[in-house]
């Protein structure tokens, strides 16, 4: 029988998959990203340009929305993957975040304090201070090296440097699997689409050398790729640099899997601008995830997490995502993007 029709009669207990009609068991985590929309502290930094985000533009009750700013992220996260899992997800990458001080007052909520989240982050050259982060369950996944790797852009009429946000390189032991992340924010459509796109093909470009380098030590590695790309997954920073695609069969040897291309070919999307949806959060695997060798950790499907509570239910963002901040106050909600995630699995005697 096909593992993907007989997971449907599957039992979970204590994270493991049993397979009734084969008698066979499955471990199963979820590995997920979400963009966290500015989530800021309510102090001012002098050597960034903070002052801009949303949280030091309230007049009134800093300390009190981001209080709640940092319990409603806390919800999604421990919500994303848990029907199936019965855990909150095994790694999370993350973006759009000041400092560390603001992921150790997330991962200390008490939506996701017993679940003991480490923290790998460094502090990016962007201007406002955003940067990238990975969190991970200590008892799933022990980190061997972390790196960040600098994105080179620049203005295309003043040819000055463009601060922004570093990728970055997560290697280490989902239980005995050594799998690497590479986490990612590339540069927004500011200017827009067309304008701006060869910053985001530098972008693509960095990362395939990262991809390469891996690879060129273990043809086999297994790679996740996740961000907020702001790119569509047909984009040329996708399908030209990356090479990626949306058909399983077609995946060659050190190829790219996309699986949220065919939820871009559906309609579907993670965040939405005058009434367009886009697809710029996605998890891109490298071709060992796609093998059909239990043995080992493999890919099993994908998601957007768009529970409705994350959904606006009325006024001019009615059916986008519920974002916390709007009209320079704070709305109470959670993102203007949506988060994603897929499932790995493996067999267990």
């Amino acid at each position: 029988m096909n593992l993907f029709k007989f997971l449907s009669t599957v039992l979970f207990l204590s994270f493991i998959v049993t397979v009734r009609a084969q008698d066979k068991k499955y471990k199963i985590h979820t590995i997920a990203f979400y963009n966290l929309e500015n989530l800021f502290d309510t102090i001012n930094d002098p050597l960034k340009f903070d002052e801009y985000s949303p949280i030091m533009e309230l007049k009134s009750n800093r300390d009190e929305a981001y209080r709640q700013k940092i319990s409603n992220m806390a919800r999604v996260i421990a919500e994303i993957g848990k029907d199936v899992t019965k855990n909150t997800p095994a790694i999370l990458g993350i973006c759009e975040i000041e400092n560390k001080n603001v992921l150790e007052d997330l991962v200390n909520d008490p939506h996701l304090l017993d679940k003991d989240y480490g923290i790998i982050h460094y502090d990016s050259p962007d201007a406002r201070g955003i940067d990238v982060a990975l969190l991970y369950q200590k008892n799933i996944f022990a980190p061997i090296s972390s790196s960040i790797h600098e994105l080179k852009i620049y203005d295309d009429e003043s040819q000055e440097r463009i601060t922004t946000r570093d990728q970055l390189l997560v290697s280490g032991k989902l239980e005995d699997d050594l799998i690497h992340f590479l986490v990612n924010h590339w540069p927004s459509r500011r200017g827009g689409e067309a304008r701006s796109r060869p910053k985001r093909v530098a972008a693509a470009k960095l990362n395939k050398r990262i991809i390469d380098s891996l690879q060129t030590d273990d043809p086999y590695a297994k790679v996740i790729i996740m961000g907020d790309f702001n790119d569509d997954p047909i984009n040329s920073s996708f399908k030209d640099v990356l090479k990626t695609t949306r058909k399983r069969k077609k995946v060659g040897f050190k190829g790219l899997y996309n699986p949220f291309e065919n939820f871009h070919k559906d309609g579907l999307g993670t965040t939405a601008y005058r009434d367009n949806w886009s697809l710029f959060d996605q998890i891109i695997i490298s071709k060992p995830l796609l093998e059909k060798d239990y043995s080992s950790f493999r890919y099993y499907k994908a998601g957007i997490f768009n529970k409705n509570y994350l959904i606006h239910s009325k006024g001019k963002y009615k059916g986008y995502p519920f974002r916390s901040w709007s009209d320079g106050s704070f709305s109470n909600g959670y993102s203007d993007h949506f988060p994603v995630y897929m499932y790995v699995i493996k067999e267990v005697q």
